[in-house]
């Protein structure tokens, strides 16, 4: 493979069930335990945030982000992040993190947040969230939570439980009509 012949493009529709295939490949069925995808049940992810990595015309990765809130903050998640096996350790995945990045920072994006490991996020930029700061619906280990940040004070705005934007927004709306 000549890493050249690799196309990133925006998500659509049509890349769903290679993506899901992609995601059930590297996550397995364990994948609906965990914390993130926990969050992610509660709405709808940023196709236009979202990339693929294309070989052939077939996808090989992708990445996705989702709207989150935590107290008075507002951000996206990036994730799942998955690259097929036969693609792994040529650069695809760090590709697809900068093209999302860029594009989350070029909507006004505050901030965005990822469970992962520090060695393989921190040369894209991310850093620890503080121990305690925010929590999850699911147990994760808190040295796991890392942040990008694009304004000044959007990570420290984050504090509480990380939820689905959307989740958010139901409950206000719950709210208001009681």
């Amino acid at each position: 493979m000549n890493a050249a012949d690799v196309a990133y493009l925006p998500e659509t529709p049509a890349h769903d069930a290679e993506i899901d295939h992609i995601n059930e490949e590297a996550f397995g069925p364990g994948r609906f335990t965990r914390a993130a995808y926990k969050i992610r049940e509660g709405g709808p992810h940023e196709r236009a945030l979202s990339f693929v990595a294309t070989y052939g015309g077939a996808v090989i990765a992708s990445v996705r982000m989702t709207r989150v809130a935590a107290g008075k903050g507002r951000a996206l998640m990036l994730g799942p992040l998955a690259v097929r096996p036969d693609y792994k350790n040529v650069g695809i995945g760090r590709k697809l993190v900068r093209i999302a990045l860029e594009a989350a920072q070029k909507t006004g994006a505050a901030a965005v947040i990822l469970v992962g490991d520090e060695p393989y996020y921190g040369p894209l930029g991310f850093k620890r969230i503080p121990r305690g700061q925010i929590s999850m619906p699911r147990p994760v280990d808190l040295d796991r939570l890392l942040a990008v940040e694009f304004q000044p004070g959007a990570v420290a705005r984050l504090t509480g439980m990380v939820d689905h934007e959307d989740v958010l927004l139901r409950s206000a709306v719950q709210v208001k009509v009681a």
